[in-house]
């Protein structure tokens, strides 16, 4: 890769740390707003006029809405079928909706060599340069998994690749905000620790991405957001501490800003919880479930008092308790509309034929919550220990430091 001079470096990294610095803030939106929270969602991307659920976004008051573009090696510009739905997306950003463009394919396309890098980069600055209200950009996906990135190619591929891409998106005046993305599964702590050790050898004082981003799955619908997953590989929400150790092992003294300082947050991509579809919607959908503990959009409350388990209350105790750990600034549910293939996935907001499932209006108020920032901690499953802080009382004979812990 070819190295920047100093004063460019000095120059990027000066034009990050200001111009991201509100990165977790959606367009149009105050910047003491703690999280933002989404859908990652390509219904509009497929239809002609997306005016109709342009208007469930707004309805929600999503504070944005990830949106996949594919692409091969080769290609530096958008054609065809790519031109028609940023085309669609353009209008969605004209409603006034916040877009995260993630631009990937499967592993065998994936930008492993300095030519196909180089033509990936060079893609994402055309689109940005096209449409410069798209600001988050996220490069490639999940690339810890097998079937987005090559395990050959491995971490060192992928350190190489947010790098080049971080200083085509930061060459030019603007805000932007690159998003890196992992997996749950296919152990996501080796693959952080050896981009670490792949960026340390770099030589690079360079950030590689200016979001950190991750995909939280629980190991099923019906496991809680705050299970914590200590004899596996596997980092879902409840693992939280896990990640943020091994980001701090990772990149700590380097370049890159770990999650929670500077400008840098963490975001969680995607992650849904699969309903199963009610009676009257069934003829909606075909095939068979692949999720056993699919679970219901709403339960009705136990007889015996036993917790219930449902979309509703799993989507509130997850989006809760992403907004109380401190590094979290973005949350983005799988899908506002449900895949009519039972094999695929069905942790919407709607049901197929887009009527509301129960589980919207919890999701509704709890974008309100954010938005209010109202949340006690305290009351939050698996939420992390608030920091101790000092109080010094001052008395004519004595000074006396009491740590107490904040509400």
């Amino acid at each position: 890769m070819r190295r920047l001079s100093r004063a460019l470096r000095i120059s990027l990294a000066a034009l990050a740390a200001s111009a991201i610095a509100g990165a977790s803030a959606p367009a149009g939106e105050p910047n003491h707003l703690k999280i933002i929270v989404g859908v990652t969602d390509d219904s509009a991307k497929w239809m002609a006029r997306p005016d109709g659920i342009v208007a469930f976004y707004r309805d929600l008051r999503l504070m944005a809405v990830r949106v996949t573009l594919p692409w091969r090696p080769g290609e530096t510009a958008p054609k065809g079928l790519q031109q028609i739905y940023l085309a669609r997306i353009a209008r969605m950003i004209r409603l006034n909706q916040r877009i995260v463009l993630s631009v990937y394919n499967t592993a065998r396309y994936a930008p492993v060599t300095p030519l196909a890098q180089e033509q990936y980069c060079s893609f994402l600055r055309k689109v940005t340069k096209r449409m410069p209200l798209i600001q988050d950009v996220q490069i490639w996906n999940e690339a810890n998994s097998p079937a987005y990135w090559p395990t050959g190619a491995g971490a060192a591929a992928y350190e190489q690749l947010l790098a080049r891409c971080w200083d085509v998106l930061h060459r030019y005046p603007g805000r932007m905000n690159v998003i890196s993305s992992t997996a749950p599964h296919h152990d996501p702590a080796a693959f952080i620790s050896a981009l670490g050790d792949a960026y340390r050898a770099s030589g690079r004082d360079l950030p590689l991405f200016d979001t950190f981003g991750h995909n939280p799955y629980p190991e099923n619908a019906a496991e809680s957001p705050s299970t914590r997953h200590d004899t596996t590989d596997t980092i879902a929400e409840g693992d939280y501490d896990k990640l943020m150790a091994v980001l701090q092992k990772a990149f700590d003294a380097t370049g890159q800003p770990v999650p929670g300082t500077k400008w840098v947050g963490l975001w969680y991509l995607e992650t849904g919880f699969q309903t199963v579809p009610d009676p009257s919607k069934r003829r909606f959908y075909r095939g068979r479930e692949n999720d056993p503990h699919a679970i219901p959009a709403v339960a009705p409350a136990a007889p015996d008092g036993a917790p219930v388990v449902d979309q509703a209350t799993q989507l509130r105790d997850a989006i809760l308790l992403a907004y109380c750990q401190p590094a979290v600034t973005g949350f983005l549910n799988f899908e506002l509309v449900d895949e009519d293939r039972l094999g695929g996935w069905q942790s919407g907001l709607l049901w197929r034929d887009r009527t509301r499932k129960p589980s919207y209006a919890t999701f509704k108020a709890l974008v309100a919550q954010a938005r209010a920032r109202t949340v006690d901690c305290s009351k939050v499953p698996g939420a992390p220990a608030p920091p101790p802080t000092a109080t010094t009382t001052t008395t004519a004979a004595t000074t006396t430091t009491t740590t107490t812990s904040v509400p």
